[in-house]
């Protein structure tokens, strides 16, 4: 068995993992990403603040999909 076959039958247990790990310290990774976007606008004396806001706004919306399970997965659960 290769690499790749290895990974892809991992990947779905491994995603789960990650799910799980995001939805049990979602608030500390948005506080995570608001410290590093707090750091990086002051590195960038605020010229880039619009982008850095666009970008933790986008990370953080991942963050909240992650910790959400999906509608597939629930279904698969119940039966």
């Amino acid at each position: 068995m290769g690499l790749f076959d290895t990974l892809k039958k991992n990947l779905p247990g491994l995603k789960r993992k990650a799910e799980g790990l995001v939805e049990e310290h979602d608030e500390k990774i948005k506080g995570g990403l608001d410290k590093a976007a707090k750091f990086a606008d002051e590195k960038t004396g605020g010229k880039h603040r619009d982008k850095i806001e666009k970008g933790v706004a986008k990370a953080k919306d991942t963050v909240d999909d992650l910790a959400e399970p999906e509608p597939d997965d629930q279904s698969k659960k119940s039966t």
